[in-house]
């Protein structure tokens, strides 16, 4: 079996003299998490809607589960599962009758009553989906999403609208399907959530990726400096570098100021990523 799930070389969309996808590349190994990350209008629906077979590509190369997603049959498509931000199932069905329904679509589906308390929805069965609150639906979206076991998941913005206790819960969900050897592409404005979640993330900007790599990695060596912060003169101040206690103990001596004044601060995720979004050489340009 192929270790790679999806294979992307050099993808490219364009609207007429509008380029909204620019040479994208990246590979997503089998069982493996990525989350794509990016501002609004950096190309990440775009770049999933062809991953899907939604959308058609203008150049370039996309294999998914060995298959061209553009040409792809119903059989292809059995293996994929997909959690769209939002869908609107809020017919007169409860929870049980609609994954019943759905399970039939599919040879080899999950046991309905064993995929809802997998969801954590067992007191829900029986309710209407439009009886539920935002957080089962999503549960629900899932469910719907994962009926059919599929080898590959897309996630787009799963968790919004979600108060913390069911954030966390809905990310244990995920892990479960993380250890069942799902591979999953995750996209998200929740840094904290691909933090949690991903093993690599790829950083979308203007139709091209950034950066790729474990959180623990990117950005590069730079990026993971500790970063020191400070007034002076009425003005912030802040400075990347290696030894961020010398520095500190020296800028304190300089202001005579007490050394707990100055702040040092080993950058996060979202350090480094809005670093990566916010240099202006990545920043030109539209994209949706």
């Amino acid at each position: 079996m192929d270790t790679q799930a999806v294979r992307v070389e050099d993808l490219r969309k364009t609207y007429g003299d509008r380029t909204v996808v620019d040479g994208v590349s990246f590979d997503i190994a089998r069982g493996e998490t990525l989350a794509l990350l990016g501002p609004n209008g950096a190309g990440k629906s775009t770049t999933v809607e062809i991953l899907e077979g939604f959308r058609r590509r203008s150049g370039g190369r996309v294999e998914v589960l060995g298959a061209d997603p553009e040409t792809a049959g119903l059989d292809h498509r059995a293996r994929l599962g997909i959690v769209l931000q939002s869908t609107g199932r809020t017919g007169p069905l409860t929870v049980r009758e609609l994954l019943r329904q759905f399970s039939g679509f599919f040879s080899h589906p999950r046991d309905v009553d064993e995929l809802i308390a997998a969801v954590g929805l067992v007191d829900q069965a029986r309710l209407r989906v439009s009886k539920l609150s935002g957080g089962q639906r999503r549960r629900v979206d899932v469910a719907l999403g994962i009926v059919g076991r599929p080898e590959l998941l897309f996630l787009d913005e799963p968790t919004t609208g979600f108060d913390p206790h069911a954030r966390r819960e809905f990310w244990a969900l995920i892990r479960r399907l993380q250890a069942d050897g799902t591979t999953i592409l995750l996209t998200t404005h929740d840094l904290d959530e691909a933090a949690q979640l991903a093993d690599r993330v790829a950083v979308m900007v203007a139709g091209r990726v950034r950066a790729i790599g474990p959180v623990s990695d990117l950005g590069g060596e730079e990026a993971r400096l500790p970063i020191v912060r400070w007034s002076e003169a009425g003005r912030p101040r802040e400075e990347r570098t290696a030894r961020p206690f010398v520095l500190a103990e020296s800028i304190a001596r300089r202001l005579g100021c007490p050394p707990e004044d100055v702040e040092i601060v080993r950058p996060r995720l979202e350090d480094v990523y809005l670093r990566l979004v916010g240099e202006p050489a990545f920043v030109e340009g539209t994209a949706r």
